[in-house]
């Protein structure tokens, strides 16, 4: 039976500090990286953008295409040819952005290429959809589609992936749900680089992770621009700078701070770059209609990826409060989850019930976060932690260093709150989970070394709590 939650809104939520975004400095120089990737991308991780989204009323530099010329800019393929049927038809479009932090930022690329589109087409009435969450990969992309993107039956979805570990079964099942929900929806990869990586662009290569989606967009036909072609070629000139912090002279164009998340000035050459694939794709595109639907690369199941309601699925025992998030210091997070369901007692639980071969939960860690044990099929669970091309996961072990508890504290929850997830790999079947919030303690001191102590020392209780701030609950496979 259902036990009802206790709602108590402007409960201890209300004594949070407000979500302050840090970002990292540091460079990758080969994506095959993927710990120093995760590393940078990581820490810029923090509040939801807006979904749905508007270029009125913002200050966006006008973008033109530009003379740069190289055929390996933009591999057309099938290209976007219902997109552009519908603008031709004078219909209404929506356009959606899937990706990471550089996807997320304003000036990244995004604004700009809205603008331009408006700008082109003015008699089109146009939908943006920003989907970008920082610090995520295909991986969670695939969880999160159908509520962030499917939910708009999209037109048109760019796809911006490939500093995030660049998981490839992840982007084929985000290829794959986007075409089974409508095969007319048109699909366009968008590979972005670190610094280091632009001499592979001149030396006539790809980036490894560019490398690997290339795969997959190839396998299905779909479009992609490569972001940082041009890029690559003044920086080979010693016209970038991609760390402007440090300072650039005026010679040099400022495209970074951190060596990634480009500034406005690196946001207008990848804009650039996408005016010019797209325009490019206008001449070559195919003829309109349903895309087909090859057989997968990839064994694994990601288009069955879902994230749901918690209050939907679970049931849940002890003492949790249902906080309406736009009325707590979490408001910035409102644009992912209305509602947070949090609790700070040890032995709060809930469960639920599923058929597939993974679970997980996309919550917010923050200072108060603790750690949970994880009970499946009646059976405490041993984890341990692994990583394979951006995907990061735990699975059952009982090798030496396996640990019965997964941590939603960690280096980035100092004095600030942050959208993370963790998922639990299983063996396919029927399963019962239960997820329960540990009585045991963190070194949350060790956890953030010696030079981050300040806040934990000035506010200790926060730090004391063993919380959770569940968002969502994530299946690979159907709830039950």
């Amino acid at each position: 039976m259902r036990r009802p939650l206790r709602v108590r809104l402007g409960s201890s939520l209300l004594c949070m500090a407000v979500c302050t975004a840090v970002h990292a400095q540091g460079s990758v120089s080969e994506l095959s990286s993927a710990t120093d990737v995760e590393t940078l991308i990581m820490a810029s991780q923090g509040e939801a953008s807006q979904l749905v989204f508007t270029t009125a009323g913002r200050d966006i530099p006008d973008i033109t295409p530009g003379d740069f010329c190289n055929d390996r800019e933009c591999e057309v393929r099938s290209g976007i040819p219902n997109f552009y049927d519908k603008i031709d038809r004078g219909e209404a479009v929506t356009v959606a952005f899937l990706g990471g932090s550089i996807t997320k930022g304003d000036f990244s690329y995004r604004l700009q290429i809205c603008k331009y589109l408006e700008t082109l087409n003015p008699k089109t009435r146009f939908t943006w959809v920003n989907a970008g969450v920082s610090g995520t990969g295909t991986d969670l992309g695939s969880f999160r589609l159908g509520e962030h993107v499917l939910s708009y039956d999209p037109d048109l979805v760019f796809i911006e992936f490939s500093v995030n570990g660049a998981y490839e079964p992840g982007l084929e099942g985000i290829i794959r749900q986007l075409l089974r929900h409508d095969p007319h929806t048109d699909i366009c990869l968008l590979h972005s680089i670190s610094a280091g990586q632009t001499s592979v662009y001149r030396d006539g290569g790809l980036p490894q992770g560019v490398a690997r989606m290339e795969r997959v967009a190839a396998h299905y036909g779909i479009p992609s621009v490569h972001l940082a072609c041009e890029t690559s070629f003044l920086d080979g000139d010693g016209r970038i700078c991609w760390y402007s912090s440090a300072g650039c002279g005026s010679d040099r164009i400022a495209f970074s701070n951190d060596g990634l998340h480009p500034l406005k000035a690196g946001g207008n050459l990848y804009a650039a770059a996408l005016a010019r694939g797209l325009a490019k794709m206008r001449t070559r595109n195919g003829s309109a209609g349903a895309h087909p639907l090859p057989e997968p690369l990839f064994p694994d199941r990601w288009e069955e990826a879902r994230m749901y309601v918690p209050t939907q699925i679970a049931t849940f025992d002890g003492d949790w409060r249902v906080e309406t998030t736009a009325a707590t210091p979490l408001k910035g997070f409102r644009e992912w989850f209305a509602e947070i369901i949090d609790s700070s007692t040890p032995g709060a639980a809930f469960t639920f019930s599923f058929e597939g071969d993974m679970f997980g939960i996309f919550d917010i860690g923050g200072p108060e976060c603790g750690q949970l044990e994880i009970r499946v099929d009646g059976h405490p669970m041993n984890l341990v932690e692994l990583r394979d091309g951006g995907f990061r996961r735990y699975e059952a072990s009982e090798a030496a260093g396996a640990s019965s508890l997964i941590n939603r504290f960690n280096r980035f929850c100092n004095n600030r709150y942050r959208g993370q997830h963790d998922v639990v790999v299983v063996q396919p079947g029927v399963h019962e989970v239960q997820i329960r919030i540990s009585d045991r303690d963190c070194d949350k001191r060790a956890i953030l070394g010696s030079e981050n102590l300040a806040n934990i020392n000035a506010e200790p209780s926060r730090y004391a709590k063993k919380s959770l701030f569940l968002g969502r609950i994530l299946i690979r496979g159907r709830a039950l």
